[in-house]
């Protein structure tokens, strides 16, 4: 009989005799039979019964070894079978040979299947045990264990092995099977719905409710079969095996079709996922196919490869998916810390200003009345070193007049007046003001503002920002030190660039400008600036430093482009 060809019973057939003479034996050889059909086999010699086995579960596939002798030689060998399935008899051809040598064959038979079926099994027990420590990707990571669970389960049990060597379990393998295989389908749906979404007009959301309520009613049916010892087989067999192939053909055809979707839409996940889902798809189709048309009497070979490369496929998408998740965390991270950096300096930037609205009034007046009285003491002095204390009385009274002024600025940093202002005409009121300070520290200067650019705000707050962060630039400046300033419109936005090759700042500096007090400058205070970023987020901007050690500082402010056609209230009219 040639291997692999199912013996399909005919009706009303239950038994098979079959005869087989035998040659010249050796002391040591046997008789190996790697697939025969029926529920119940016994062989026998001369009326002597050397096998016998049978099953009340419906498993009919039986692999079988059986010393010989040579006492045996020339004698014809009877094998009885009998089968309550649609399939009986022998499926592969007769080996007669060396008993130890057909001892290893029957025992590594299939053994393949079972060592990739643990294998299954034991990545789904880690990835339980691992989804324990998950929280966003718990449902991704656990529809997942459960599905490789229910595939290495599904490897396991159709194998012969189990039944061949332990066949006094063989009803809890068989029953396995059929969870496993309950378990699989909606764990496939639910699995391929959170990767990719419910679908179109929500398939996946009804196929996975529909597969649940399927497999809830197949597992009711699995408890009836056993309850009544198989008495209603051919109704059971209908639902869980011809039904539920039915389901998971279309279940298989819906993935193949949305995933050639997504995968022609860009989706790399569903590139992924189409070539592991396509091969594994294809292959149980055609299979699941050829089942029905060889009147479910198929043995099913090659889903094995398929699987190995959907699961492949299945755990490399989960990886990228953990990675991109990983990654949006260490941002979120980032961006938190930024955000608890801006609440901080909120609070601080809250306590000096009501700080300085309470103070700086009652502050300044005495100061002025102090450096008058000091300016007409020193006019009145003869002595030329009294006069240089009171000159200097007088500075260090100037010097605490700006920072109160500095305070006065930063506690109520709202516009008085509202215009248009033309930049480029704005940098030509700085450019006079800070080009000689420039010059003496021979700095070239280098300004380019388009003439077209405006945006609403107030001249002299606008002018107080670009002054203190040039000055700021000048001083950060040493030998051959340039500044260049330069001004684009883009996306509705003004960007304005003031870049300089001074000394640098490194990051964790640059993460603390702006706070009150804080400066890298011998004299400084740390107000200045404060200020400059006050005022800029009072004219609906923003400001941003880029900045590297020895190479040199830049400062980028964004502030809303005003179109030429806007009327502000405080513009003069034409």
């Amino acid at each position: 009989m040639s291997k692999d060809k199912l013996p399909i019973k005919p009706e009303d057939v239950t038994t098979q005799w079959i005869r087989i003479p035998l040659g010249q034996l050796g002391p040591n050889d046997g008789l190996y039979i790697s697939k025969l059909y029926g529920s119940q086999v016994q062989i026998s010699v001369d009326e002597n019964v050397i096998y016998e086995a049978k099953r009340s579960y419906k498993y009919d596939v039986f692999r079988i070894l059986v010393p010989l002798g040579e006492n045996l030689s020339g004698k014809s060998m009877l094998i009885h079978v009998t089968s309550s399935s649609e399939r009986i008899g022998l499926s592969s051809k007769l080996s007669v040979g060396d008993y130890q040598k057909l001892e290893a064959r029957y025992v590594k038979a299939n053994l393949n299947d079972v060592f990739l079926g643990c294998a299954f099994l034991f990545v789904s027990l880690i990835m339980l045990l691992s989804s324990i420590f998950l929280n966003r990707e718990r449902g991704n990571w656990l529809s997942l264990s459960i599905l490789i669970m229910a595939i290495g389960c599904l490897m396991i049990t159709y194998s012969p092995f189990l039944f061949t060597l332990y066949g006094e379990f063989g009803q809890v393998f068989y029953s396995l099977f059929d969870l496993s295989l309950f378990f699989f389908m909606p764990a496939l749906t639910y699995f391929f719905e959170n990767m990719f979404g419910p679908g179109y007009f929500g398939v996946f959301r009804k196929l996975r409710t529909f597969q649940i309520g399927f497999s809830l009613f197949c597992f009711i049916c699995f408890v009836l079969n056993l309850l009544t010892h198989n008495r209603y087989f051919d109704y059971y067999f209908f639902f869980t095996v011809t039904l539920l192939g039915l389901v998971l053909v279309v279940q298989f055809l819906l993935i193949i079709v949305f995933t050639i979707i997504y995968a022609w839409k860009g989706n790399r996940e569903a590139r992924i996922l189409s070539v592991g889902m396509g091969i594994f798809a294809a292959v149980g189709i055609g299979e699941i196919s050829w089942f029905f048309a060889q009147s479910e009497t198929y043995d099913f070979k090659f889903w094995k490869f398929g699987i190995v490369a959907f699961i492949g496929s299945l755990i490399i998408l989960l990886g990228r998916k953990m990675a991109a998740t990983h990654k949006q965390m260490v941002l979120y991270s980032k961006e938190l810390e930024t955000y608890n950096l801006k609440i901080q300096r909120s609070e601080k930037i809250e306590v000096i200003s009501q700080l300085a609205a309470s103070v700086a009034h009652e502050v300044r007046n005495p100061l002025q009345v102090s450096r008058g009285f000091l300016q007409l003491l020193g006019d009145s002095l003869s002595d030329s070193k009294a006069r240089g204390f009171t000159e200097v009385a007088i500075e260090e009274l100037d010097r605490a007049a700006s920072i109160i002024t500095n305070y006065l600025s930063f506690a109520k940093p709202e516009l008085e007046s509202i215009h248009r202002l033309n930049l480029a005409s704005e940098f030509e009121h700085v450019r006079d003001i800070i080009m000689p300070l420039a010059d003496m520290q021979g700095v070239q200067m280098e300004i380019d503002i388009p003439s077209s650019l405006s945006l609403a705000g107030n001249d002299t707050k606008l002018q107080q920002i670009f002054i203190n962060l040039m000055k700021n630039s000048l001083e950060a400046l040493g030998d051959n030190g340039w500044i260049r300033v330069w001004a684009v419109e883009q996306d509705g936005e003004i960007i304005i660039h003031i870049q300089d090759n001074g000394e640098g700042m490194e990051e964790h500096i640059l993460q603390r400008l702006g706070e009150p007090y804080f400066t890298n400058k011998v004299n400084g205070t740390g107000l200045g600036l404060m200020v400059t970023f006050r005022i800029i987020e009072v004219m609906q901007g923003k400001l941003e430093f880029k900045s590297k050690k020895g190479v040199g500082t830049e400062a980028v402010m964004r502030f809303p482009a005003l179109p030429q056609t806007s009327v502000l209230a405080g513009d003069t009219p034409a």
